[in-house]
């Protein structure tokens, strides 16, 4: 009887070594892992930074000590400053502020290295995000880089004329002319909004924004003649090759009882007269101009 139970508790025994056993492994496999994800983490982050972010790495991971840890961390907050000094600096160049950068290493190895970009931010009105895949190939002491899964999402921006444009540079990859040529686009669009603005303070009985002041068009209203409008409708566009083209035009509204009232027929040559103004004299001078031929301003 006695037999009987020392084989049954040993058997027991075993099992109980061989769940123990297999716990084990799980766990050694898991922690192997995990220093291998450490040391990967690690190492993507040597590729990102050097000189004293480097030299700070093995601090900040807990692997090194001594007394130069106080100059490594001074060494690191100075170049930090810099850094945030010179994206201040080329942030007021170019005209484009980062809000944020999200960098992921989906390959790295002694040739290649592919890595994922999210990053968004705004120029003037316009809110941008920018997703692309940057790989850099290194032969010997050269390397190559190519940007490939663009894909851009913009905010604020009237998509009739970016639309195409942004289809071009996704298919080509082409961030460069994406970024000159959205600085360019804002600049006009900014042009349009100062000026417009600057015709509603001067003239505000006459001078109206129905779309606000980003809008397209800005109304122009007889005071005392109802019905009778003028319509400045100044658009940005964009071409497919990034070229932007500033087009303004002069239309009209004008009802057949107040076309009696101008016998010189200003109102009706006002609309080619716009378009020769705009050439010799630029948009605020001409729009100025036409304001006060048809006498629309009670100041006039």
């Amino acid at each position: 009887m006695n037999r009987q139970m020392e084989e049954k508790m040993s058997e027991d025994n075993a099992e109980e070594v061989k769940v123990l056993e297999a716990q084990i492994g799980y766990l050694q496999a898991e922690v192997g892992a995990l220093s291998l994800q450490q040391q990967k983490n690690q190492k993507d982050l040597t590729l990102h930074f050097r000189g004293p972010m480097q030299d700070a790495l093995p601090y900040l991971c807990g692997q090194a000590q001594g007394g130069g840890r106080e100059v490594v961390l001074s060494r690191l907050k100075d170049e930090v400053e810099e850094l945030e000094e010179d994206l201040k600096l080329q942030t007021q160049m170019n005209g484009i502020s980062l809000n944020s950068c999200i960098t992921k290493t989906l390959l790295s190895s002694g040739r290649k290295l592919v890595q994922k970009f999210c990053v968004s931010g705004h120029v003037s009105e316009l809110i941008f995000q920018v997703e692309f895949q940057l790989s850099e190939v290194k032969d010997g002491q050269r390397s190559e880089r190519t940007v490939s899964g663009l894909n851009v999402v913009m905010d604020s921006c009237d998509p009739q004329n970016f639309s195409s444009f942004l289809s071009r540079v996704e298919e080509s990859g082409n961030l460069l002319l994406f970024f000159r040529t959205l600085r360019t686009f804002s600049d006009r669009c900014s042009d349009r909004t100062r000026t417009f603005r600057h015709f509603q303070e001067k003239f505000p009985s006459v001078a109206s924004l129905p779309g606000g002041c980003g809008s397209e068009v800005m109304s122009l209203n007889h005071p005392e003649l109802p019905g009778c409008v003028l319509f400045v409708h100044w658009s940005v566009e964009v071409s497919t090759e990034g070229a932007v083209i500033p087009k303004i035009d002069l239309l009209t509204k004008i009802p057949d009882r107040a076309l009696q009232l101008f016998p010189s027929g200003p109102v009706g040559g006002a609309v080619q007269a716009f378009q020769s103004l705009l050439r010799i004299l630029g948009p605020e001078a001409a729009i100025e101009s036409v304001i006060r031929a048809i006498s629309l301003s009670p100041d006039t």
